[in-house]
């Protein structure tokens, strides 16, 4: 069920090459597949696996500017003028087709298609890929690296000009009839004592519950970045590519959380006489981080009608990977109660026991509620 979601579409033009001319439309991703439908005829023109994919490349010509190109098997597919940027839905289709590529059910969903490419060949092209990015990157640095040298050397330079300036300074101020040397004329300075970073960071050490890779958007869909989504016990954390935090969710800050389909979230905190904060996060890893976030913020979170299938579908076996990550969740939130006792640990007492088979009641009673909902749904199809 959920390889029919529509995780993304935008209005864009393709390059239909039977007829040598471009048909406007709309580019469509699913969690296995990318299409494109006609908007006059309403024709599906591309239908092909994520797994088919050899390269996903922005390219533009004298002819075609500003354009991304998907070549799909031994066809190059060219779509333009796509709204709102071409960064944009290329940052998100990259996102899916190298999960699809890497993860284990990418690689299940592309032997159930029957695909003639062997998933070698794949995972071949992507090195490619990612070898010419490093030389170009590699070349780059070289060339800063270049800078940064000259850049010391000057600095060096500088540095002994100084030094050589601060002798003859301390010459001049030196009295004549002074017999002794020169610094015991010279008070010395007060020793500033240095701030030591010894306190430790709680944040640092606290136990993390799972990290995934996200595209982040923060207030308009033109501005999208690759980064990490990571759960704690006491809130969430989003970080860029490079690691650095771009803002972090106490869990008593977080005012709703809504799950628009099972690969895309939105998390805001409210506030009274400024503009909320708000981002929007989509991943392929998303449906193992919903079943966390639903316990941690159960009171918060609301399933919006796309999404709403996602929870009668907990049986299956993508679900129940969600499940066991949300019963490891469960031992490190009861941990938090009795801090003395490391989470995740073997040694335990008997409230954590409590508080476990509390925990386990409260699955029990979900899984019925589960179950009546999947009745209801058998009857509404």
């Amino acid at each position: 069920m959920n390889e029919d979601i529509n995780i993304h579409s935008w209005p864009c033009s393709y390059y239909l090459d039977t007829n040598k001319q471009w048909v406007s439309g709309r580019l469509s991703l699913t969690p296995v597949a990318i299409k494109f439908t006609a908007d006059k005829t309403g024709e599906l023109l591309v239908n092909f696996h994520l797994s088919s994919i050899s390269e996903i490349k922005k390219e533009s010509s004298n002819l075609i500017f500003s354009s991304l190109t998907i070549l799909e098997k031994n066809t190059k597919h060219w779509f333009s003028s796509l709204q709102p940027s071409r960064n944009v839905v290329f940052n998100i289709l990259e996102h899916f087709w190298r999960e699809q590529l890497l993860s284990s059910q990418g690689a299940a969903g592309a032997e159930a298609a029957a695909l003639q490419t062997t998933k070698g060949k794949e995972l071949t092209g992507l090195l490619t890929g990612s070898q010419k990015r490093l030389e170009d990157t590699a070349k780059v640095l070289h060339y800063q690296g270049e800078q940064f040298d000259n850049i010391m050397r000057g600095l060096n330079k500088i540095e002994g000009d100084m030094d050589v300036a601060d002798r003859l300074l301390t010459e001049l101020e030196s009295p004549s009839w002074w017999p002794f040397s020169s610094k015991l004329w010279k008070a010395p300075l007060e020793a500033k004592p240095k701030e030591t970073a010894t306190v430790s960071d709680s944040k640092n050490q606290e136990g993390i519950i799972i990290r995934i890779p996200v595209i982040i958007t923060h207030r308009t869909d033109s501005n999208v970045k690759p980064g990490k989504l990571t759960l704690f016990t006491s809130g969430l954390e989003i970080s860029d590519c490079n690691a650095q935090v771009i803002h972090r969710f106490e869990s008593k800050d977080v005012d709703d959380i809504k799950v628009h389909t099972p690969y895309e979230i939105s998390v805001r905190q409210r506030f009274i006489g400024k503009p909320d904060t708000s981002y929007r996060l989509l991943s392929a890893k998303m449906p193992e981080a919903i079943p966390i976030l639903e316990m941690q913020f159960s009171k918060k979170i609301q399933f919006l009608e796309d999404a709403l299938g996602f929870v009668g579908a907990r049986k299956s076996p993508q679900v129940d990977l969600g499940t066991s990550i949300w019963q490891a969740a469960t031992g490190l939130l009861g941990g938090v109660v009795q801090p003395s006792t490391p989470a995740g640990g073997r040694e335990g007492t008997d409230n954590d026991q409590v508080q476990l088979q509390k925990h386990e009641k409260v699955s029990q009673e979900e899984a019925k509620e589960l179950k009546q909902l999947d009745a209801l749904n058998d009857v509404q199809l």
